[in-house]
């Protein structure tokens, strides 16, 4: 009887491993604009797209993100939308969107895009028309006041960029809110025409083959303040609307929150206990607590932060990254924790944006040293939840600090060492977004030069793709921290379907020996995932400087 009903827990907890599919993907985040030119016009469309589909399926990437891809003014790198039911010119047309989709369900690849519907490009046709004033149909789908608002200048997104969050509009005679640039009018979510407008973007996108979004800025896509008339929704309310939709439209499409707030305020937003908003929110927490302890060399702090995670619903998960495609934000850190992190990994002034956050890629952050590199990348993938990568990182790409912000990190792939890099035939110097130069020049780093090298990044990248997709109890499983007794070493336990892991990390730059008690227990144990070849495990544990191994330990299935 006992053992009947293993086997059917076991049973159930596969199926759930795939019905509930965002809780165990590899999630890859890519800009068309700056992935692959396919006609030489030195900009990346979906054709040059479609003619990847074939790499991202053989690195192991099962989830697809993408940036924003729609018709925009182009003043904030396509987050200004100007129409949220095409894509831009430059980049293809529906047919080519559609294209790709259906590449990517051919290769089992889910794809999911942003979803930018806190504010509009103030280009677009509702905001033109809002600006004829309070007897335009369109005027409520904006925030309006006739007097500026007190705060009118506080709580800046973009300090020293931005220097307000109400702008007056001579033609309306009113101020508008607008928490980002001035270019960009919030929407108003109080307002029934726009939630219903929101509800049918996304169904239109759903329908033509999309499994999901990111949702950008959250939090201000459900701010009520600055509405002066009554409230017809809570901000909660308005989201639970907005997963709503999606459950009747797809079962299985998500929601992936950008929510940079501390745990306790973040777990919010995957609703009242059974995630009836966001699926799944990015890790920002982990994400900057990782960064502290890659400067300090031990794992004390990044241990913390997993300790300050509360438990999320079971159809919900976290996303864990180490870079993405805005500015390395550090706002959840003290100032002094935060002037650590500076001091090492962003020395120039010119390397730090917003007085919060640094402008660079992990490789050059770190030096080059790959030690270190690829420790870090072994523990995001060993931490709870989905891990997600920014195009590039497969081959450890850096950044061009001659492009001005945010976007110094969006340089374009480097496919191939060549003067176009690979990504286009037209002349480099009339690329918008320059390659680097130097040591992370496509001359010195690029797919071509990796591909199929036994110790290139990205053969050992891939590799650790394939294993962490065999590792289901990471992304599916309980996961306790445990001690060790060395504030040097990271230690996970993860427990799914009678399946026992245990991953080990040494931020240290000197090896360690240390002590594991009883986590290994009597039975088996296996080494799936490590820096080198270690003995078995003896009474007293061994790390290399910069070392990791994960463990399969306590189970007679000790396959890969």
């Amino acid at each position: 009887m006992g053992a009947n009903s293993d086997q059917g827990q076991t049973r159930s907890a596969e199926r759930s491993r795939y019905e509930r599919w965002w809780k165990n993907r590899i999630v890859y985040c890519l800009d068309v604009e700056t992935y692959l030119d396919s006609d030489g016009d030195g900009v990346g469309d979906f054709g040059g797209l479609l003619h990847r589909v074939d790499y991202l399926d053989d690195l192991g990437v099962d989830c697809v993100w993408l940036m924003p891809f729609y018709p925009t003014a182009n003043l904030d790198d396509g987050y200004d939308v100007t129409d949220h039911y095409g894509v831009d010119p430059r980049l293809g047309d529906l047919g080519a969107l559609d294209s790709f989709l259906r590449a990517c369900r051919q290769h089992g690849i889910r794809v999911i895009a942003d979803l930018v519907i806190n504010h509009t490009s103030s280009d677009h046709p509702w905001f033109r028309k809002a600006r004829e004033g309070p007897e335009s149909p369109f005027h409520d789908y904006y925030v309006w006041q006739d007097e500026r608002p007190e705060d009118w200048k506080t709580e800046l997104v973009f300090p020293g960029k931005q220097v307000e969050n109400w702008t007056y509009d001579r033609k309306a005679k009113r101020y508008y809110l607008h928490h980002f640039f001035d270019h960009q009018p919030d929407l108003n979510p109080n307002s029934f025409d726009v939630r219903e407008e929101m509800k049918e973007i996304l169904s239109f996108w759903v329908e033509l083959g999309l499994s999901g979004f990111r949702v950008d800025a959250v939090p201000f896509l459900i701010e009520l303040g600055g509405i002066e008339a009554a409230l017809e929704i809570t901000s909660h309310g308005f989201l639970q609307d907005l997963a709503g939709v999606l459950a009747r439209r797809l079962g299985d499409a998500i929601l992936l929150g950008e929510v940079n707030l501390p745990p306790g305020d973040a777990v919010e937003f995957f609703g009242d206990g059974d995630g009836d908003e966001m699926q799944m929110l990015f890790n920002f927490h982990v994400n900057q607590y990782l960064h502290l302890a890659l400067v300090r060399r031990h794992a004390d702090p990044v241990r913390k932060a997993i300790d300050n995670l509360p438990e999320v619903p079971d159809n919900c998960q976290w996303a864990n990254f180490l870079t993405n495609h805005d500015e390395r934000t550090l706002d959840q850190l003290t100032e002094a924790e935060r002037q650590e992190v500076f001091d090492e990994f962003a020395p120039d002034e010119g390397m730090r944006l917003y007085d919060r956050g640094i402008r660079r890629r992990l490789p050059s952050m770190l030096g080059g040293d790959q030690d270190r590199i690829r420790l870090a990348y072994s523990v995001l993938f060993s931490l709870p939840g989905v891990p997600v990568l920014f195009y590039g990182e497969e081959i450890g790409m850096g950044e061009n600090l001659d492009i001005p912000g945010r976007k110094a990190v969006r340089s374009p792939m480097q496919w191939a060492p060549e003067p176009g890099g690979g990504f286009t035939t037209t002349v480099p110097d009339d690329l918008r977004r320059p390659f680097p130069t130097g040591p992370y020049s496509p001359a010195m780093i690029s797919v071509a030069a990796q591909m199929d090298q036994p110790e290139s990044t990205h053969t050992w990248m891939k590799r650790l793709i394939r294993r962490r997709r065999a590792l289901p109890e990471i992304g599916l499983g309980k996961y306790a921290v445990v001690e060790v007794g060395a504030p040097e070493v990271l230690a996970l336990r993860y427990e799914w379907a009678g399946r026992n892991l245990l991953t080990l990390h040494n931020f240290s730059d000197e090896p360690i020996e240390f002590h594991l008690g009883g986590e290994l227990g009597d039975g088996p144990h296996l080494d799936v995932w490590s820096d080198s070849a270690y003995q078995p495990a003896p009474a007293t544990f061994r790390l290399s400087a910069n070392g990791y191994r994960w463990i399969r330990v306590g189970s007679d299935r000790l396959f890969l």
